[in-house]
C-alpha cells in the first residue's frame, strides 16, 4: 500500500559550479510529494495523513522563505547570516537531487511507525522538473 501527501514552499538556492543562470542566487516555488510504502496497520490504515503532516511540515517550515546554501558556500552563508536572512546549510550542492535527499533523510530521522518499508521523496523545482528518491526505512 502507498499513501502520499503534497506540501509547497518558497526557497532561493545557487549553485556555483552551474555554466549557466543557475549559478546566481534565485528562487522556486516548490513542491514536494512525499510518500510512504509498507503494510496497513489493525485499523486499516498505512498511516493517518496528519501524522505525515506532523512528521514533514517541520522539514518544509524550515526551508520555507529561506536561502538553501552548500556548507561549501562560505561566501553566500556569510552574506546571508550578515543580512539576517533565514539559511538551511546542507552538506551538498543544493541541487533538486540533493533536496529530495536532504528531506528524506530528515523523515527517517523521525519516530515513524514500524509497518513503513519505503519514504520516497519527490521535489518539483518547477512544474514540469523534479528529482525522486526513495529509500528503505530501517
Amino acid at each position: 500500500m502507498k499513501v502520499s501527501k503534497e506540501f509547497h514552499w518558497e526557497m532561493a538556492h545557487r549553485l556555483p559550479f552551474h555554466l549557466g543562470r543557475c549559478k546566481n542566487l534565485h528562487g522556486h516555488s516548490y513542491k514536494a510529494l512525499v510518500q510512504f510504502e509498507g503494510e496497513l496497520n489493525q485499523n486499516g490504515m498505512l498511516i493517518d495523513f496528519y501524522d505525515i503532516y506532523k512528521i514533514v511540515n517541520p522539514i518544509i517550515d524550515e526551508m520555507d522563505h529561506s536561502i538553501i546554501c552548500d556548507k561549501n558556500d562560505k561566501e553566500l552563508i556569510e552574506i546571508s547570516q550578515k543580512v539576517s536572512e533565514r539559511v538551511v546549510i546542507i552538506d551538498k550542492p543544493t541541487t533538486v537531487e540533493n533536496i529530495s535527499t536532504y528531506i528524506a533523510e530528515k523523515i527517517l530521522n523521525s519516530k515513524l511507525p514500524e509497518n513503513l518499508k519505503l519514504v520516497t521523496v519527490v521535489v518539483y523545482e518547477t512544474p514540469d522538473s523534479f528529482a525522486e528518491y526513495s529509500t528503505s526505512i530501517k
